[in-house]
């Protein structure tokens, strides 16, 4: 693999703690604390402070408040790369790209084969480079106990042996993104052991069925076999290993269900209950989005309690754009559809935008397109870090970020001194305050179903529709919404923007074209 940046010693961390000496802040521990928080399908506009009119978000609002907010982070246009991308430090768009198998692998395991479903996925994927560093490692070898808990992170099937060698120290969750499309798992993976959960009997954890109907409304809240949810098991397991390793430096990794769809929550939130803008299944989605915020609550109310809040960094984020499960006849249809031309988007000819679809929640902020795309609602996602007596409150960042940034910042917080081969720029410098001054991105790049985008530091953007053999360019300063392509009237820059894209997907635009 082709390697864009080298990610060599950086000594903020070590200006951290000469600061923190120098000023007498008494914290538990010279390490901070880390919890990355990964939201699942979040559109970045069902936030608050991002504009959101029907959802009140309090708590993620307060991390901005009281922290930074990145307004120009990236990630992947869906969920596997992107976690991929999240926990290798590398963009999805190289030659030797990401070994991402199948979901759906787990549907019939069990305690008599599932030890045998993990040593084929083990066999057909390529081995780990022993020199290969992932996310939780740099973390697990300064000495920080590690967690994992909730959706799990490699391609749409993982083992215990991934997981492992990723460098969890604990790990509970699906190891199944298909398995993860449902609420109430009959079990889910503990360290390489299968849990049960007394009470849940669907094989498939109760996916429920989209577009809405009546039937799906009564099989969705039909109760038989659906007693334990799983957000409730996960954040029950994430504020025990927080209390658990209260004296010891910590990372958690909390990759969160919610708001992925298809929509399940054991009840309505009252905000929702009477609302008359919104249908009932927008009320349930509505719900699940409330019950992240709620748990990011928890989360900072366990910080508090336990005397860990100003040595806590607490980063989140998401994985991908938006997307819609609660079609209906008569609202935001799927396949994605113009209710006023009744023609579908496919965001070339006919860009998604929420005014033409229906969606009554604005998603994607104002953006085109949706999570699969490489226009900026399937990759502009939300980016907030707080770290209270640290972080300014209230301080914005105009840098540019990738999701892919994350492995070499939290190499840099956690004092991580090895050499990272990464396509990934640390931050860390923004959340301490303190260093020389790191690298920036010239740009960032991401695979799609369509095609590969660039997106540059300047604000310039490139994006393909390969099945077209098209590439248009744009102005993000001056058209967030992409709807004016430049591509005739600056030809060099497209040119120039053109070339830069072909290298960084080693020669050829097609190991930008996504396909499962």
């Amino acid at each position: 693999m082709n390697f864009s940046l080298v990610h060599m010693k950086n000594h903020s961390y070590l200006y951290y703690i000469l600061f923190i000496s120098l000023c007498g802040f008494q914290i538990k521990s010279e390490k901070p604390n880390i919890i990355l928080i990964y939201a699942d399908d979040l559109g970045i506009g069902l936030l608050g402070h991002e504009g959101q009119e029907i959802i009140s978000t309090p708590n993620i609002d307060r991390l901005a408040k009281e922290g930074i907010r990145f307004e120009r982070a990236y990630s992947n246009m869906l969920c596997a790369p992107a976690r991929a991308s999240l926990i290798s430090g590398m963009h999805d768009s190289h030659q030797d790209s990401f070994d991402i198998n199948a979901g759906g692998l787990y549907k019939a395991a069990d305690e008599s084969n599932y030890l045998e479903i993990e040593s084929q996925i083990n066999q057909n994927l390529k081995p780990i480079p022993k020199n290969q560093v992932f996310l939780g490692q740099v973390a697990q070898e300064m000495g920080y106990k590690t967690a994992q808990i909730g959706k799990l992170e490699w391609g749409f099937s993982a083992t215990d042996y991934q997981m492992k060698r990723h460098g969890w120290d604990y790990y509970l969750g699906y190891l199944d993104h298909v398995r993860a499309h449902g609420f109430y798992p009959n079990f889910l993976f503990e360290n390489g052991k299968m849990v049960y959960y007394e009470g849940n009997t669907y094989q498939n954890a109760a996916k429920s069925h989209e577009p809405e109907t009546e039937e799906a409304y009564k099989e969705r809240w039909d109760r038989v076999g659906k007693e334990v949810y799983s957000q409730d098991i996960f954040m029950k397991s994430a504020l025990n290993f927080i209390e658990s390793n209260q004296d010891t430096p910590f990372f958690l990794y909390f990759p969160t269900q919610l708001p992925h769809g298809p929509v399940a929550i054991p009840s309505v939130h009252p905000d929702f209950a009477n609302d008359p803008r919104l249908t009932q299944i927008e009320k349930e989605y509505a719900s699940m989005v409330k019950l992240l915020d709620d748990n990011v609550g928890q989360i900072l109310e366990k910080l508090e309690e336990l005397g860990l809040d100003e040595n806590t960094i607490v980063i989140f984020t998401a994985d991908n754009g938006h997307e819609i499960y609660y079609g209906q006849k008569g609202r935001t249809l799927k396949p994605y559809t113009n209710m006023k031309t009744g023609v579908r988007f496919d965001d070339f000819e006919s860009k998604y935008y929420s005014e033409l679809a229906g969606d009554v929640f604005n998603g994607n902020g104002g953006r085109a397109g949706m999570k699969r795309s490489n226009l900026e609602g399937g990759i502009h996602v939300p980016l907030i870090a707080r770290w209270p007596n640290h972080i300014k409150p209230g301080a914005t960042s105009h840098r540019l970020t990738a999701n892919y940034d994350l492995l070499a910042t939290i190499a840099d917080l956690v004092g991580y001194q090895k050499q990272l081969e990464t396509d990934g720029v640390s931050f860390s410098e923004e959340l301490t305050g303190f260093g020389a001054g790191s690298e920036n991105h010239d740009f960032v790049v991401y695979s799609s179903f369509i095609g590969p985008t660039l997106i540059t530091d300047d604000g310039w953007k490139i994006r393909t529709y390969l099945p077209e053999n098209a590439f248009e360019l744009y102005n993000l300063n001056d058209d967030p919404r992409e709807e004016n392509n430049l591509a005739a009237k600056y030809p060099k820059k497209l040119l120039e923007l053109k070339d830069k894209l072909l290298k960084a997907c080693d020669g050829d635009f097609e190991n930008g074209h996504y396909n499962n």
